[in-house]
């Protein structure tokens, strides 16, 4: 067995079809944030922090962004180095503990971002329009549950 099934209208709605439905959209994803670090002149890994200062409910800290990135607290330093001297983001120490460093996206970056991934909103939202509310709460529900899953198997052991 495959893992696939078919619907009715004859669809793949198994786990291989889905797999290279994720893997094509990841993918152009993907071609779209090297797309914004090169006209930006920033890595790779360097939109990938961006995502998550700004995803991020509350200020976050460099350490946390280096657990969240899986990188050395060197390149997270040498990333935040360049995120700062583009304008991007700003560090800012804690009032109650200078230790402390919290990372803000500047207003001026969420400009050129939203300036930038425009048209990808535009797709987005002409994707969604294809679907009724309570096919996008179950499309929702999917995201969720697939962000909960690569949760707990990045924070899983590696077994080889």
């Amino acid at each position: 067995m495959n893992g696939d099934t078919e619907g009715g209208d004859g669809e793949e709605l198994g786990l291989l079809a889905f797999a290279a439905r994720l893997r094509r959209m990841t993918a152009e994803f993907n071609r779209i944030a090297h797309e914004f670090a090169n006209e930006h002149g920033l890595h790779t890994t360097d939109v990938q922090a961006l995502i998550m200062i700004y995803d991020a409910p509350t200020p976050i800290t460099p350490s946390r962004l280096r657990d969240e990135l899986n990188i050395t607290s060197g390149a997270v330093t040498a990333c935040l180095d360049r995120l700062e001297r583009a304008g991007h983001i700003r560090r800012v120490r804690d009032a109650h503990d200078r230790r402390v460093v919290h990372l803000h996206y500047l207003a001026t970056a969420q400009e050129f971002a939203a300036a930038f991934f425009r048209p990808l909103g535009r797709s987005t939202g002409n994707a969604l329009a294809r679907f009724n509310p309570d096919e996008l709460r179950t499309v929702a529900a999917f995201l969720d549950a697939m962000n909960e899953e690569l949760a707990v198997l990045r924070s899983a052991p590696r077994s080889r």
